[in-house]
């Protein structure tokens, strides 16, 4: 990937060709955090670009991270980086343009089966990631712990309250409520069988279809983590057919208890979007901290 150019223009010149001359960015929709186009090139291909301005610094180059790091492995198609720019004032990502197709027949069981090749042969030596990045336009730590239990407790659940303690959208109470739950996860949560490559932001509106009916994820927020967390993710918000997680389950049968800890794991969402978009997620933060602070 190239990097280090400020002008789009002149880095799509040094990827396709001296050549090759690019039209002006068409924005289209679907970006909440940056600026989205596409970019047509006269020889007819598409590029996708994202810009934004210094703020949040450095999440262009972790979404190019996480996209490099699950193109290299197994599991479902992602856009190609192509080249990355973070500037003072402004920053830029060039990818691959997907263009978006209808599903076919076997959409989901495809998609399931190579979410769980991607978490069964993507192994990392420990749970976290090689940097920090982010989760929507929130900071997510991965400094690197040997114990999932750990790594989630401390990475996962205890920033995001404290951040939500900073802010003023916990209370004391709801403090105390998440640092209990933290402190019962060695028996609420299984050590899983290895750290596994996650999507790590797998919601209904971060995968596509292409025009060859193949799945494509986009947006990721990677890191090395229980697979659950992914799969747990996904039922959060809906948009995923029933279809996916049968066909994921055949290829990698989940562990004995999953479904009595898929809102443990969407904990961790619902207090981001707390801190994100404000009080209509305390609700179901609270009503989350209630099930789970004891028995």
């Amino acid at each position: 990937m190239l990097t280090g150019i400020a002008d789009p223009a002149e880095a799509l010149k040094k990827v396709f060709g001296d050549a090759l001359t690019a039209s002006a960015a068409q924005s289209v929709s679907g970006g909440s955090i940056s600026r989205t186009g596409v970019i047509e090139l006269s020889d007819g291909r598409k590029v996708f670009i994202k810009q934004n301005g210094a703020s949040p610094r450095g999440i262009l180059s972790a979404e190019a991270q996480g996209l490099d790091a699950l193109g290299a492995a197994a599991g479902p198609r992602v856009p190609e980086p192509y080249a990355l720019y973070e500037g003072e004032r402004h920053s830029y990502l060039l990818m691959e343009y997907i263009e978006s197709g209808r599903q076919n027949s076997e959409f989901w069981d495809t998609f399931g089966s190579e979410m769980a090749e991607l978490h069964r042969t993507a192994r990392g030596e420990s749970y976290g990631f090689s940097s920090d990045n982010f989760i929507g336009s929130t900071p997510q730590p991965n400094a690197a712990s040997e114990s999932w239990i750990e790594f989630f407790g401390d990475r996962r659940l205890r920033f995001q309250i404290e951040l939500a303690e900073k802010k003023g959208r916990a209370d004391r109470e709801l403090r105390n409520g998440v640092e209990q739950i933290i402190a019962r996860l060695p028996e609420l949560l299984p050590e899983p069988e290895h750290p596994a490559l996650l999507h790590g932001d797998f919601w209904g509106g971060n995968f596509l279809c292409d025009t060859n009916g193949t799945p494509v994820i986009i947006d990721p927020a990677v890191y090395y983590g229980h697979r659950e967390a992914d799969l747990a993710m996904a039922e959060c918000f809906g948009g995923f057919s029933p279809r996916f997680f049968a066909a994921y389950d055949e290829a990698y049968p989940l562990l004995p208890g999953y479904r009595e800890r898929v809102d443990l794991y969407n904990l961790y969402h619902m207090l981001n979007h707390l801190n994100i978009f404000g009080s209509g997620y305390a609700g179901s933060v609270k009503g989350i901290v209630r099930r789970y602070r004891s028995t």
